[in-house]
């Protein structure tokens, strides 16, 4: 199909034959609650003759997300407990996430700030509330990092963007200026050499956080759009969320990885996914992530692991969550695993 428009509703969904007539009611209940929007890149990728396709997963609604579990919240990971001013939540001493935008090119069905984002969201922040951010941000020296999230700063235009940097890059105690995007992989031809520029801020280090959960979506179109910020000097991480249907398979999750450390990308974080309403039927028990996760030791490189990590509820903070390989003995040496899980013993220290 020759896909040329973002799909933002559930008839463009209809019409590019990603839903069935079957569900559009369902579905319209969806849409009215949590936004949706697929770039032409990102429809293409979609398996058709796949009802459990990994991409369509992450990115077409479905009628799951209707139920609430108790346990979920509207602020799974406590943004708003630690937002002295709009826009910036300072939960960690030496960094701050600065939300300039709530919007995004594509809606991630699991995204822990689905109450935020989106048409019907939190918006971009007007210029007095994005000057008293950046107040908050030189007030503090502490302030070693800035990232920048939402939403995803990247659908901000290049001359917006080159603002921001503009104002990071004159507060000294300021080093680090992170983004968190999936523009790379849903809109590659976004990344130009205007982009490129305004993403630097002149005396920082920049960071590009790329969010991408399957392999499939580290196109030769994403990396060489990738490409072209490692060689403009920018160093890229990444960020994955562990999800049920999408990649909760070992050998799914090493090709993921194994595909960013290709691409010049250092694996970062592997999410679990966060109690965000109506993604239940996306979340994996602790066990079981941990299970896959400890089973990519050994299976691929030390550059490709990624960290397990769990952003506590309530706000207080992310936490080391991958299963550990040692572990106290009763007479005092300690059992290591190796990734075979085979089980060996190791002395205590004098």
């Amino acid at each position: 199909m020759n896909i040329v428009r973002p799909i933002k509703s559930v008839d463009d969904l209809a019409n590019a034959g990603l839903v069935s007539d079957r569900d559009r009611q369902a579905l319209e209940e969806v849409a009215a609650r949590y936004a949706i929007a697929l770039t032409p890149t990102v429809t293409k990728l979609i398996d058709r003759t796949d009802a459990a396709d990994p991409i369509a997963r992450q990115f077409v609604p479905d009628i799951a997300e209707l139920i609430a579990t108790p346990e979920e919240r509207a602020d799974p990971i406590g943004d708003h407990a630690h937002s002295p001013v709009e826009g910036i939540v300072h939960r960690y001493p030496d960094r701050v996430l600065l939300k300039a935008v709530h919007v995004c090119p594509v809606y991630c069905r699991f995204c822990f700030r689905r109450e935020m984002v989106g048409p019907q969201g939190l918006g971009t922040l007007e210029p007095a509330a994005m000057k008293a951010a950046f107040d908050y941000i030189s007030s503090h020296p502490e302030i070693w990092e800035v990232i920048l999230t939402g939403g995803d700063p990247l659908v901000l235009s290049s001359r917006r963007l080159d603002e921001i940097t503009r104002e990071l890059a004159a507060i000294d105690h300021v080093k680090i200026v992170r983004f968190h995007t999936r523009v790379p992989v849903v809109d590659p031809p976004k990344i130009d050499a205007a982009l490129i520029a305004a993403l630097k801020a002149s005396g920082k280090t920049t960071y590009i956080a790329l969010h991408a959960n399957h392999p499939r979506e580290l196109t030769s179109e994403a990396r060489a759009a990738c490409a072209r910020l490692v060689d403009a000097g920018l160093v890229m991480i990444s960020q994955s969320v562990l999800l049920k249907g999408v990649n909760d398979d070992a050998a799914v999750l090493a090709d993921l990885m194994k595909a960013f450390v290709e691409t010049r990308i250092k694996p970062y974080y592997l999410h679990h996914p966060d109690l965000a309403p109506g993604t239940s039927h996306f979340r994996l028990t602790i066990e079981e992530g941990q299970k896959i996760v400890s089973s990519l030791r050994g299976r691929i490189s030390g550059l490709c692991q990624p960290a397990y990590i769990l952003d506590i509820p309530g706000g207080y903070g992310k936490a080391v969550i991958g299963e550990s390989a040692i572990r106290k003995s009763a007479d005092g040496c300690f059992s290591v695993s190796d990734y075979r899980g085979g089980e060996h013993s190791y002395p205590p220290s004098e």
